[in-house]
């Protein structure tokens, strides 16, 4: 989405740079002994260097280019993630050792405490981006150039080293998910593919371009989802979501919070 809002990019390779931060924490907490929450840190600056690498090296010389040539680029390289992850680890399974291991009493519910740390860890995640765009100099520039770049770069705004930032974040960001969701998705070099794709509906169901329209659509994903599963036969949890997201593009193609946008030609 910060990518999207920033170039007009959509980037599908972002549930592959999700498990290749699972993967290194797991290398740092398992192979390398390390601390959950020092894994946690390596894990996503090392993701956010390499998709600041991804944008310098690959991903701007596309910019302006035909959506379908962008997305060909994105799938190959979550290809190539994908491939190298399975060279590298391999196809097994792996489980990474968190600190949230107890369960929490409320009434008759149990929760879980890694569930409780992914809603905790999303929140937090959100709120430090809200504030890093809304008071930081470097988040308001990065504002400025997704609204206009032209008239940023005339501002004196660096746009090409903003690019390069915006991909760090939403690199590091996937793999902060990543590390999240590995205890309860388990990791394996394919981890990626299917929240990627729930990701993609929640977006398009929010509003491309919409940051609170992509929570939102994400929550109405989940609710679907367990009413599906709780209700209909079997296999409709998995593919209810998507009806809906086909409603809604048929009736309201911008989706929830989001824009018609009309360019001139």
């Amino acid at each position: 989405m910060l990518i999207y809002k920033a170039t007009e990019l959509v980037n599908f390779a972002q549930g592959d740079l999700l498990m290749l931060g699972a993967f290194i924490a797991y290398m740092a907490v398992v192979w390398w002994g390390l601390d959950y929450w020092l894994a946690f840190l390596i894990s996503v600056v090392t993701i956010g260097v390499f998709g600041a690498l991804l944008d310098a090296t690959i991903l701007r010389n596309v910019i302006g280019q035909p959506q379908f040539a962008v997305v060909m680029l994105t799938i190959g390289l979550g290809a190539m993630f994908r491939t190298f992850a399975s060279v590298t680890w391999g196809s097994e399974i792996y489980t990474l050792p968190t600190p949230f291991g107890g369960v929490w009493q409320v009434g008759g519910v149990t929760l879980s405490h890694q569930y409780i740390s992914i809603v905790v860890g999303t929140l937090v995640l959100c709120g430090a981006l809200y504030a890093f765009f809304n008071h930081t100099r470097i988040g308001v520039a990065m504002q400025a150039t997704s609204q206009n770049q032209l008239a940023a770069y005339y501002m004196g705004i660096p746009v090409k080293l903003i690019f390069s930032l915006i991909w760090a974040i939403s690199a590091g960001t996937a793999a902060a998910a990543g590390i999240l969701l590995a205890p309860v998705t388990l990791i394996d070099i394919n981890m990626g593919l299917a929240v990627a794709l729930k990701a993609f509906a929640a977006a398009v169901l929010g509003g491309f371009g919409s940051i609170p329209g992509a929570l939102v659509g994400g929550i109405v994903i989940g609710l679907i989802e367990l009413y599906a599963g709780a209700t209909l036969p079997d296999g409709f949890k998995d593919t209810a979501p998507y009806i809906v997201l086909l409603i809604m593009l048929a009736v309201r193609p911008q989706g929830l919070f989001g824009t018609l946008a009309r360019k001139k030609v």
